[in-house]
């Protein structure tokens, strides 16, 4: 994969990125097996955040936890990857980007991943009762001390995401939505229009519908979805998880797909999306498939 700016910053990614969400609860071995083969597969951009690991018999925050411990064994990897977290969710509050709680969640996330900076904070979620403004005057005060390098949100909307922006003397780097062939309101709530006006990365969270798209029952538009993706990848001779991926990757906003899984097969298997050429004709049908309608 050739290596991309992350919106106007100098940090860098790839079309794939890998996410961590189910990282945590594994020995440290087991883990550096996984970030290994993601680097070796070409992710250059590692997505964390501070909640994951939250329930399951894991705790907050000990996905970056066992990301730090592979760093600790492998210290080299740190200068291979552009390193992301998240912070803003409180549990049983739930948001929180007032000044004091972001400084604190910067703080716990770099002790936590064993590294001096992060290359790309995000905020998680938008906090209702957070003024932008005070929002960006912390978060630019974290960069000003080179905590965090670029900034970017997490299931904002285009309208929150204007009002961050507008109280920034610098450029968001990165939205990250829910985007997928399951999950298509990005194309049509502006958040994917924003990115292009503006040049800002957008990142897509959940690409395979969080499992959805392997499931043996749902409604027919599931089925539907499926029906296609498995047509398209048996004329090309890839699979289902790489027609899907594509089908992300193929919109003109560029965004890079978070891959989530756990198992290292899949992992290399996720590359094999860039394989796949996607025309209009069977881009819409997958959309039409999805939504349960043709396109007018």
């Amino acid at each position: 994969m050739k290596e991309r700016q992350l919106g106007q910053t100098e940090l860098k990614t790839t079309d794939l990125a890998y996410g961590f969400w189910r990282f945590a609860g594994t020995s440290v071995k087991e883990a550096r097996a996984k970030v290994e083969a993601a680097l070796e597969c070409g992710m250059v951009l590692m997505d964390h955040a501070d909640i994951y690991g939250a329930g399951d018999g894991t705790e907050f925050g000990d996905a970056e936890a066992l990301f730090g411990e592979v760093l600790k064994e492998n210290p080299g990897i740190r200068d291979e990857i552009t390193l992301a977290t998240k912070g803003g969710i409180v549990l049983g509050v739930p948001y929180d980007s007032s000044a004091d709680y972001l400084r604190l969640a910067v703080e716990n996330s770099l002790r936590r991943l064993h590294v001096d900076v992060i290359d790309l904070y995000q905020i998680h979620r938008p906090d209702f009762l957070g003024h932008p403004a005070e929002v960006a005057a912390t978060l630019s005060a974290l960069r000003e001390e080179g905590k965090i390098k670029e900034v970017g949100v997490s299931n904002y909307t285009r309208f929150q995401t204007r009002a961050l922006q507008s109280h920034l003397d610098f450029p968001l780097a990165t939205v990250q939505p829910e985007f997928s062939v399951l999950e298509t309101t990005p194309l049509r709530d502006g958040v994917l229009d924003l990115c292009m006006e503006t040049h800002v990365t957008p990142l897509a969270w959940s690409p395979l519908g969080g499992g959805r798209l392997f499931s043996d029952s749902g409604p027919g538009t599931l089925q539907a979805v499926q029906a296609e993706l498995d047509r398209i990848g048996n004329e090309q001779g890839v699979s289902r998880t790489a027609v899907a991926l594509a089908w992300i990757l193929r919109h003109p906003s560029r965004p890079v797909v978070i891959v989530g899984t756990q198992r290292v097969e899949r992992i290399r298997e996720s590359v094999d999306a860039l394989k796949v050429v996607f025309g209009r004709r069977d881009w819409n049908s997958v959309l039409e498939a999805s939504e349960g309608a043709p396109l007018p």
